[in-house]
């Protein structure tokens, strides 16, 4: 299968959220899966643009990097991309953020009282966007009952599927991945496999969509 002609759109790794010079708030991600995805949309001859937060990765072949460090930067750049034909966000964005402090905050002062503000929504946003891709893929990283959050998640988001994987062990930063395709007509389960393998499955199944 190809997807010659196609723009495909891939998040990956964490964002990291300034809480001062020196500390962030963060999410566990390799960047791995992500990446792997932009190579195999890349070997399968698409245009493919990666939004990349803050990782030690090669640029796969072929792909045009977006580098971003914060949810804000991360988003701006997924709708500076569009239009494209499919987004996989599968980037651990950070649920929350601070308001900075503009110098460290000093140990020795105590515990700094944060206020937590929410992070933007970017499959969400996408989801309800005008410039929707035709097909929105979002992950799901799960400790318990992973296929059923991720079924609430795809209707919650309005995303046409979503890839769920269970993180309770060392998927974050490993090289092996099991993950279950929820879409419309159900749920599929994958057996676990090597992060690449999985990422051609998923682009095989793409094109498919796509035709």
């Amino acid at each position: 299968m190809t997807l010659a002609g196609k723009h495909i759109l891939v998040t990956a790794g964490p964002t990291h959220e300034p809480i001062d010079p020196v500390r962030v708030i963060a999410n566990r991600s390799s960047g791995r899966q992500g990446f792997a995805i932009a190579a195999a949309a890349a070997e399968a001859e698409a245009r493919v643009t990666l939004v990349a937060g803050p990782v030690s990765l090669t640029t796969p072949s072929g792909v045009t990097r977006v580098d971003v460090e914060t949810a804000e930067q991360m988003a701006d750049a997924v709708f500076n991309a569009l239009p494209a034909d499919a987004a996989i966000l599968v980037a651990a964005v950070a649920d929350w953020r601070v308001e900075p402090s503009a110098t460290k905050l000093k140990k020795g002062l105590g515990p700094p009282q944060l206020r937590f503000i929410a992070t933007r929504d970017i499959l969400a946003e996408l989801g309800a966007s005008a410039d929707r891709p035709r097909l929105l893929v979002g992950f799901a990283a799960e400790t318990d009952s992973v296929v059923d959050q991720a079924v609430a998640k795809r209707r919650s988001k309005g995303a046409d599927w979503i890839v769920a994987n269970d993180v309770s062990g060392d998927v974050m930063g490993g090289h092996l991945n099991r993950v279950h395709l929820i879409t419309a007509d159900g749920v599929e389960d994958w057996p676990e496999a090597a992060k690449d393998e999985v990422a051609r499955h998923l682009v095989t199944r793409i094109s498919q969509e796509l035709g």
